[in-house]
């Protein structure tokens, strides 16, 4: 992709200021997986058996792609108790602490339902209301994340969703991850169910004999479920399509190259696929962080999927000035920005497209993964431009309430006519029209009535 900096570099080395840049940089910003045809179909033919055949076909999907047949594909009560006594007393007490602190940040500023009311008898306002049922997805395979479970749910739990209903693969036995179900304890979730992939997906769409059918599907998963959940929105609300994890470090000289490094390693372990990207004005940096994630790598037990990210979907960029890096930014649009700078604060200023941006020296993105309190599910594949960090928003739902008293309807009714006529509606005409004859013989029997009286 680009030359190296040493013999030891990991990470294909970039120069703005080179002809090619341009192209190499549209390279890295294309990180969106491509689906194949393939993929899409399926996809397609899994939430199509599983809508139509129910339990049936779910548990003939279960049986082929999960690891194991479950005696019970609902965890029971029983179960979920057993496994949480399983957990050390410190892990317990770590995920109380990281699903006390998000559910902290996520109370600070819960929408309420808001009425304005007008002279004449008018009567406008928002009714904000939690969903009825939400599916959580967790995935599993190459790990496990307990700290999805939290990021997930607790911001459902903190509105008060009715029922919070999770999805997560089981392991080989048919069991679930202690930690896992211990995780969801404490962020609030109500129902588990043993599976994964594109049946778990269509099964919380489409609700089958045992699975309850949900009203909005969250949550990260493979190409299948990624792909599933786009097919059933629709028919349920999703969340941002979530896509391989990234991260943008901008440092400048007084940044710590084995932090650096540390930063840049701390997501590319996720996943092959993941994106890494240092920008900075200091050419020596970039040695020094090369070095230092050739010694990182070799005591991670992850090494072999941080390898393959750093060297395929990942860069070091050299810039001539730190305004340039922020303007890289901006367009590449990270999950993930790491501002490893004297002055982060005024930086930060200048950024526009990023999903959580993690400012100074001592803020890694380990921090927001799991416990900082502001959540981790961030939007991907250059989608801060347009999208947003999960939260609470994503678990509500907004009602608009209008009422119009006779004098209202009076006062407006001949400008709503007039607005139909010119778009051909005559029947939005007619149901206006039909009021105002009314309110007028109303008004009509109430003068003759006071002349009578006068009279009298």
């Amino acid at each position: 992709m680009a030359s190296r900096s040493t013999a030891k570099s990991v990470v294909p080395v970039l120069k703005s200021d080179a002809s090619d840049f341009e192209k190499k940089f549209g390279e890295l910003m294309n990180r969106r997986q491509a689906e194949g045809q393939d993929v899409e179909a399926v996809v397609r033919e899994i939430v199509s058996e599983v809508r139509d055949g129910g339990d049936e076909r779910l548990l003939a999907f279960v049986e082929e792609h999960d690891a194991a047949l479950p005696d019970e594909l609902e965890v029971t009560p029983e179960e979920w108790d057993e496994a949480v006594d399983q957990v050390e007393s410190a892990d317990r007490a770590a995920l109380g602490k990281a699903a006390m602190r998000v559910r902290e940040f996520h109370r600070k500023r819960i929408p309420s339902s808001w009425e304005m009311r007008e002279e004449g008898g008018g009567l406008f306002g928002i009714r904000v209301r939690p969903l009825h049922r939400v599916g959580i997805y967790v995935p599993g395979g190459k790990a496990t994340y307990p700290s999805s479970v939290i990021m997930n749910a607790v911001p459902a739990s903190v509105v008060e969703v009715p029922e919070i209903v999770m999805v997560t693969p089981p392991r080989s036995d048919g069991s679930i991850q202690p930690e896992v179900l211990m995780a969801a304890r404490v962020a609030g979730v109500h129902r588990i169910f043993k599976m994964g992939g594109a049946h778990a997906v269509a099964a919380l769409a489409y609700g089958t004999q045992t699975v309850p059918r949900v009203d909005k599907i969250v949550g990260p998963g493979n190409i299948y479920v990624s792909t599933a959940k786009r097919q059933v929105f629709g028919e349920v609300d999703i969340d941002s399509e979530a896509g391989v994890t990234e991260v943008m470090v901008i440092a400048d000289k007084s940044a710590t190259p084995a932090w650096v490094a540390a930063d840049l390693i701390s997501q590319a372990e996720h996943d092959e696929l993941a994106s890494a990207i240092l920008i900075t004005d200091s050419r020596g940096l970039v040695t020094r962080v090369q070095d230092q994630i050739v010694k990182q790598l070799d005591k991670l037990e992850r090494a072999e999927i941080a390898k393959k990210a750093l060297s395929r979907r990942s860069a070091m960029i050299v810039v001539k000035r730190l305004d340039e890096a922020v303007e890289l930014a901006n367009r590449y649009a990270p999950e993930h920005l790491v501002l490893a700078l004297d002055d982060a604060d005024a930086q930060s200023k200048q950024i526009e497209n990023a999903g959580a941006v993690f400012l100074g020296h001592y803020t890694p993105v380990a921090v927001g993964d799991y416990l900082a309190g502001p959540n981790h599910v961030l939007p991907t594949g250059g989608s801060a431009r347009y999208f947003s960090p999960l939260g609470i928003e994503d678990f509500l739902k907004r009602m608009s309430v209008v009422r119009f008293d006779p004098p209202k309807l009076r006062e407006l009714g001949a400008d709503v006519m007039r607005l139909a006529d010119i778009e051909g509606l005559t029947g939005h005409k007619h149901s206006v029209d039909l009021r105002l004859q009314k309110i007028r013989r109303a008004r009509r029997e109430r003068e003759a009535a006071r002349e009578a009286e006068i009279e009298a």
